[in-house]
C-alpha cells in the first residue's frame, strides 16, 4: 500500500498549479523587467513555457530557412527569426517566419497574426509539441500557412486552410514534402518560389 493510498489527499497537495496569465499580463512582466530574453520563455495558451536547447543541426536549419527565405521574399514582405507573434492568448515565438509590411510598422509592436504570411518551426525534440500544442496555435489565429520542419524524419509538414478560432483549432489541408521534393513557397496565395527540401536539411 502505497502512502497515496492511505491518504489520497497528499496527491493535490504534491501535484505542481499551473498558472494562467494573459498577454497584457505577459508584457506587463517583461516591462516590468520581471522577465527577460536570458529567462528564455513563451506564452502558449497562457503558460509560460521554456524553450529548448538549441543544438547545431536546429540552428544550421533555422539559419538555412531564413536566409533562403530572404532571398526570395519581395519588398511587400520581410523575415524574422525567434521573434514574437502576439494573438488573443499566446506569444510563440516561431523559429522562422514571413511578414506582410515594412520593418517600422513594428516599431512599437510585434506582428499578429493578420500581418504574418508563413510561420516555420524546426523540430526535432519538440515534434509532438509543434504537431500538436504550435499547430492549435496557429490554426487558431488564421496564419495562413504553417510549415513543420521535421528533422527526425527528415521532411517539411506544410499545413494549410487554418480553421480559425474553432472549438477544435486545427489545419484542414497537409503535404509533406520529401528530401527529394521542392517545398513551394506560398505568401497570401500566390506561390513566389520553392525551395530545395534537401538543401534546408542538415
Amino acid at each position: 500500500m502505497t502512502v497515496a493510498s492511505i491518504n489520497p489527499a497528499i496527491n493535490e497537495i504534491t501535484q505542481p498549479q499551473l498558472w494562467q496569465i494573459s498577454v497584457e499580463r505577459y508584457h506587463d512582466m517583461i516591462d516590468a523587467g520581471l522577465l527577460t530574453e536570458d529567462d528564455r520563455l513563451e506564452l502558449l495558451e497562457g503558460f509560460l513555457v521554456e524553450k529548448i536547447t538549441v543544438h547545431p543541426p536546429y540552428s544550421f536549419t533555422t539559419d538555412q530557412i531564413r536566409d533562403e527565405l530572404m532571398a526570395i521574399v519581395g519588398p511587400d514582405y520581410f523575415v524574422k527569426s525567434q521573434q514574437p507573434i502576439t494573438t488573443e492568448e499566446s506569444e510563440p515565438e516561431p523559429d522562422v517566419f514571413v511578414v506582410k509590411g515594412n520593418k517600422r510598422d513594428f516599431v512599437r509592436r510585434h506582428p499578429s497574426p493578420e500581418n504574418v504570411a508563413l510561420v516555420v518551426e524546426v523540430a526535432d525534440s519538440t515534434l509532438a509539441q509543434d504537431q500538436t500544442w504550435k499547430k492549435r496555435i496557429y490554426g487558431r489565429a488564421g496564419i495562413a500557412v504553417y510549415w513543420i520542419v521535421n528533422l527526425t524524419e527528415r521532411q517539411i509538414e506544410v499545413f494549410t486552410q487554418p480553421s480559425g478560432p474553432t472549438a477544435q483549432p486545427t489545419y484542414h489541408h497537409m503535404v509533406t514534402y520529401r528530401e527529394m521534393d521542392d517545398v513551394p513557397v506560398v505568401l497570401g496565395g500566390e506561390q513566389i518560389g520553392a525551395l530545395s527540401v534537401r538543401n534546408l536539411l542538415p
